[in-house]
């Protein structure tokens, strides 16, 4: 039986909102294990000046614990 842990993982990117996924996933297996999924809960945008700043994400990431 496997045992999965949930974290949440807030990231951004000056691209998209699915580069700040990608960023975020690279940066979590950089210490995380197993990782078996990403749920993105939420998306927000900066804008200033009528242009797009930052695209925000809020993932939520599973992974298998040893």
């Amino acid at each position: 039986m496997a045992i999965l842990k949930v974290i949440e993982v807030l990231s951004s990117s000056e691209t998209s909102w699915e580069d700040a996924t990608r960023k975020a996933i690279t940066q979590a297996a950089k210490s995380l294990k197993n990782i078996r999924s990403a749920y993105v809960q939420d998306q927000s945008a900066v804008v200033k000046e009528d242009n797009t700043l930052e695209f925000r994400v809020n993932l939520k990431i599973t992974f298998e614990l040893e």
